[in-house]
């Protein structure tokens, strides 16, 4: 038994995600709706998080999306806030507003309601943009399927983890 508040399984993840970025001299910054915070929660866990980790968004509202990360609110409105177009604004906000060299970010239905035909209880979407790359930034859609809440944001920051490994 580890001396944590979290799953076995997500502060080995972030303590991982720590050692690796520490390694790389690579800062991180989060950006989390669905999730709220777990992932930032997480690499706290870890002694030492605070070489690696330089912020973390919980902007679970559209608002705090738009004021917190300038995701433009025509991006909310043509495509929602669980959406690629929104958490790539989100992980692209989460990066200009931070000193960070890779921004992660992930919005989703975590449930039990909130979900559509489109958007189904258990969808997350993330996104992954990395300082000065000219690239397009990566994002993900995932279905975790109806789970259970708590069991739809364990996968949702596992993913999140997975995507700040260097």
């Amino acid at each position: 038994m580890t001396d944590t508040l979290l799953p076995d399984d997500i502060f080995a993840l972030a303590k991982r995600v720590v050692e690796e970025n520490a390694k790389a001299g690579r800062t991180i910054a989060v950006a989390e709706s669905c999730t709220g915070g777990l992932v930032a929660s997480a690499l706290t866990e870890i002694a030492g998080s605070s070489s690696v980790l330089d912020r973390g968004f919980v902007t679970y509202s559209n608002e705090a999306k738009m004021e917190s990360l300038d995701v433009a609110s025509d991006i909310i409105e043509t495509f929602g806030a669980v959406s690629i177009a929104c958490v790539w604004a989100m992980a692209k906000g989460a990066l200009h507003n931070s000193n960070a060299d890779v921004a992660v970010a992930i919005s989703g239905v975590a449930g039990p309601g909130g979900g559509t035909d489109l958007k189904p209880v258990g969808t997350v979407v993330f996104a992954r943009v990395l300082r000065d790359d000219e690239g397009e930034p990566e994002g993900e859609l995932k279905s975790f399927g109806d789970l259970g809440r708590a069991e739809v944001r364990h996968q949702a920051t596992l993913c999140a983890l997975e995507l700040l490994l260097p």
